[in-house]
């Protein structure tokens, strides 16, 4: 058995997406940067390394509020593994982009790797995409958000 129970395990996971669940329709991520430890290290793979809390949640503040990325709102998880002997989790999140106006549906997926380190937080984080997959729903969504609303004739 590892150091913690599959229970506290799961139990910080859920509070990590109901956080950014939230956080993604606030903009505030403020509560989700907290899911992590003072020290943490934190690759994402576009934006490289960060390391410590403030700077994961400065860059997430800035990335989320750009355009584009502000219309991504939605997070949901579609599985997940838990290496409870050594603390790990793995996930596929799906990165959901809000209704362009036509209903149509624009997401695209990344791998996270969580380590968990106690008190209901992450010591790690890593994620993992196709960065040419992402840029091609991106451009999907800006098209469909162009055709839904296009612009307005001049008199």
């Amino acid at each position: 058995m590892g150091k913690y129970s599959r229970a506290e395990i799961e139990d910080a996971f859920a509070k990590f997406q109901a956080t950014a669940a939230e956080a993604g329709v606030t903009g505030d991520w403020r509560a989700w940067s907290e899911c992590f430890t003072e020290d943490v290290e934190y690759y994402e793979h576009h934006y490289g390394r960060m390391h410590g809390r403030a700077q994961v949640l400065d860059w997430i503040n800035t990335t989320m509020a750009e355009s584009i990325n502000k219309d991504m709102s939605s997070f949901p998880i579609a599985w997940t593994m838990i290496d409870e002997d050594k603390g790990w989790i793995m996930c596929q999140v799906d990165n959901v982009m809000d209704d362009p106006g036509d209903g149509s549906d624009h997401r695209e997926y990344n791998w996270t790797l969580l380590h968990y380190a106690g008190n209901g937080q992450f010591s790690y984080e890593e994620d993992m995409y196709n960065p040419t997959e992402f840029g091609l729903m991106i451009k999907g969504w800006i098209k469909a958000r162009r055709a839904a609303s296009p612009p307005r004739q001049s008199p």
